[in-house]
């Protein structure tokens, strides 16, 4: 019977009260029971043994006592029980808060309430049509969204096998129908509705396949070469690798540009662009260059090995290529060349010139160090 804020604190106090009251209540019934046995004696040093000591005839003498005192002891509690009782009676009742809730007004609900007049309209004018593709060829179980102006959904269906779908508007206005299927570039269009039913047919842009070949110069197909295709931000969009005869197929793309790269070992990565077109197979072969390995040894005269030689590749235009050192074994390796005509130019120690003045008569000495310039 407490506001809810305050049913806390008064749990708490009922508790309190509860206990003060048990002990209050057990001291005075032991306070009126040993008054009632103090007529004949202390009653303290009597226990459960002492009384089976005693004598038989002065035993029983103490048993009837304790029974004669006892029971006149709850006589005591008897007007304080009636006077708990007329109290109960004559105080007035407060219902509890769970009452006083159940007893509100109840607020009806939306569904009792009367309808608020809404202007006229013509409920239910359907749209219609078909979704395809370019070509003509219809695209089923496709996904369609009607939203109205606020970007609240009016309706949603699919196409059935034969591409077609209907879906009913509330009345006349603009919307906007939106069409998505896997594999398709979705596509949203504006729909115009009046008092007649409208026929709307929405194309999309169906998946497109990219294929080819990794080849050589020669022509000779690349096994396991890995194949890469990414758009126009840079993400990786598929990935796949040749098969024995050097092809890839790639499926389930949108049309768009892209960038078609292909790499393998002891090949040069190679890229280039590529547009995919949509419900069609787009063709690109990938030529790798490179792959070609030039290695041999110097030596001085007598087929003497030339350790620590510098040797530069040049191609046809004169460029440097590639330059390397040879070992102890006089031996030099090029790798990842492409198909032409290459310069090999082998040297030992670039000349060392040094200034210094000799006395007469005296003897002088100078180090030289030889030593490629990196």
């Amino acid at each position: 019977a407490v506001p809810a804020a305050d049913r806390a604190a008064a749990g708490a106090a009922a508790t309190y009260f509860r206990q003060l009251g048990g002990a209050a209540g057990a001291g005075a019934l032991g306070t009126l029971f040993a008054r009632r046995l103090s007529d004949g004696g202390a009653v303290s040093p009597l226990t459960p043994r002492l009384l089976r000591a005693l004598p038989p005839e002065l035993r029983s003498g103490y048993a009837r006592a304790y029974a004669h005192a006892l029971p006149p002891t709850f006589l005591y509690l008897v007007p304080v029980l009636v006077l708990g009782l007329l109290l109960a009676f004559l105080l007035k009742e407060k219902p509890p808060v769970s009452q006083n809730l159940a007893e509100a007004p109840v607020i009806p609900s939306a569904r009792t309430a009367p309808p608020e007049e809404e202007p006229p309209y013509v409920a239910g004018i359907p749209v219609t049509g078909v979704v395809q593709h370019h070509d003509g060829t219809t695209v089923p179980r496709a996904a369609l969204t009607l939203i109205d102006s606020g970007g609240r959904q009016i309706g949603r269906g699919a196409t059935g096998e034969d591409g077609r779908y209907a879906l009913s508007t509330p009345g006349t206005g603009s919307y906007v129908l939106i069409a998505a299927a896997g594999g398709h570039q979705p596509q949203a269009v504006t729909v115009t509705v009046g008092e007649r039913p409208v026929e709307l047919d929405v194309v999309l842009g169906g998946a497109g396949r990219l294929a080819g070949t990794v080849l050589t110069a020669d022509g000779s197909p690349v096994r396991d070469a890995l194949v890469t295709l990414t758009n126009v931000h840079g993400e990786v969009v598929a990935s796949t690798r040749t098969g024995r005869d050097g092809g890839y197929d790639i499926g389930e793309l949108i049309a768009g540009e892209y960038t078609l790269a292909g790499s393998a070992p002891v090949f040069r990565p190679a890229a280039l662009p590529v547009t995919v077109q949509s419900c069609r197979e787009t063709r690109q072969d990938i030529e790798l260059a490179g792959g070609a390995v030039l290695r041999g040894v110097v030596r001085a005269g007598g087929g003497r090995l030339v350790e620590d030689a510098r040797v530069t590749l040049l191609d046809a235009a004169g460029n440097v290529v590639d330059t390397a050192t040879t070992g102890p074994d006089g031996a030099f390796r090029f790798v990842d060349l492409s198909a032409g005509e290459y310069t090999v130019i082998a040297a030992g120690y670039p000349p060392v010139a040094t200034v210094l003045q000799v006395a007469g008569g005296g003897r002088t000495e100078r180090d030289l160090q030889l030593g490629h310039a990196d």
